[in-house]
């Protein structure tokens, strides 16, 4: 029998339970920072777990002198890239006038005067296919200087952040052991096995993963840059940089980049003649890195990443476009990452599953 009594205690349980649920929710939001770091330490222990197993076997180093050289190993690398990219990309982003939006809107305005000329001089009603001010009004400029500054204020001001996460990598790369007796300790017997199979082939798969996917962004950039220097691109080392950059967001990154290399070709150039210059250079641009793509697409991503993966081209595909639908491009970025995680997890617990046992054969 329900009584006045039952119902007050369960009006109460859910009062406590949602104050619980928003107080964690809470907490999270401020500790974020923190998680961040957490992220970003298991995707560079994730990164490092090759490099460690080869100074532990190759070298026989110790486990805290393998992990201290696997951490030497990435400090370098970080501080390497600091010193060549970044004062590159801003004594190259001053001179592309990247930083100053009114700057921008100043070149955008006279780029557009200059296509409205070459429409008018080929007999084009310019004023019906192109209004400048319309145009220069609606645009907004603070994106490219937002998105290029986000970049290196990341690079420039992480040092704490740098500290705090190489910290948080070497014990997680030396204590990994440590840790996995820890979890065993509070799993439960009957799934115990399973739990850290799926575990293991977790952190194999992803750590192959995040490798290709760095090597990937470097071939991309590494394209883009000799197509920029192959037509004699002015700044063509931070064009490259920012499309490679832009490339982690699957499908629409590089047509985003595609684009930006094209604004940011014409500006580069704004000092040329229009149709003997500048737009010849921006035809060959975008079928330079239209051919990137074609590679790229065709050849080292879908080996890349479908090898480092034991995933089918078409499986990743149909990953990043759900992800996509259901979160936008952050569910883009990370699909591939998750997929391989459920594949994983789907193929220990439920390996009977004809669909599972289908998609998780070479696993």
């Amino acid at each position: 029998m329900i009584t006045s009594g039952t119902i007050s205690n369960g009006i109460l349980k859910a009062i406590a339970t949602l104050a619980l649920v928003v107080a964690a929710i809470y907490f999270i939001w401020q500790i974020q920072t923190v998680i961040y770091y957490l992220i970003a330490a298991l995707i560079l222990t994730l990164i490092g777990n090759p490099i460690q197993l080869f100074f532990r076997r190759k070298l026989k180093f110790s486990v805290t002198m393998a992990t201290a050289a696997t951490l030497f190993i990435f400090l370098l690398i970080i501080v390497g890239l600091i010193m060549m990219f970044v004062p590159l990309v801003l004594s190259q982003s001053e001179n592309l006038s990247v930083l100053d939006t009114r700057e921008i809107e100043a070149n955008v305005s006279a780029l557009l005067s200059k296509i409205n000329h070459f429409l008018i001089s080929h007999g084009i009603d310019s004023k019906n296919t192109i209004n400048i001010s319309k145009i220069t009004s609606k645009l907004d400029f603070n994106f490219i200087p937002a998105f290029l500054n986000s970049v290196l204020g990341t690079l420039s001001s992480f040092g704490m952040g740098l500290a705090s996460v190489l910290f948080i990598t070497f014990f997680f790369l030396k204590d990994k052991i440590s840790f996995i007796i820890g979890i065993k300790k509070i799993l439960p017997d009957n799934h115990e096995e399973k739990i850290l199979n799926s575990l293991n082939k977790i952190n194999d798969l992803l750590s192959r993963y995040f490798i290709g996917l760095l090597l990937q962004l470097f071939i991309v950039f590494v394209m883009y840059w000799i197509v920029l220097l192959i037509f004699g691109i002015e700044n063509g080392f931070v064009i490259a940089f920012l499309c490679a950059v832009l490339n982690i967001i699957p499908y629409i990154g590089p047509l985003i980049g595609s684009v930006l290399a094209a604004i940011l070709t014409m500006i580069s150039n704004l000092g040329l003649d229009f149709q003997t210059e500048i737009l010849p250079k921006t035809i060959y641009v975008v079928i330079g890195f239209a051919v990137v793509q074609f590679i790229d697409n065709n050849f080292s991503q879908p080996i890349i990443f479908s090898k480092s993966t034991n995933s089918h081209p078409l499986e990743i595909f149909l990953a990043i476009l759900i992800g996509g639908f259901l979160f936008g491009v952050l569910g883009m970025i990370v699909a591939v990452p998750v997929y391989t995680m459920l594949k994983v997890i789907g193929k220990e617990f439920m390996p009977e599953n004809q669909i599972i046992r289908l998609l998780t054969k070479n696993i």
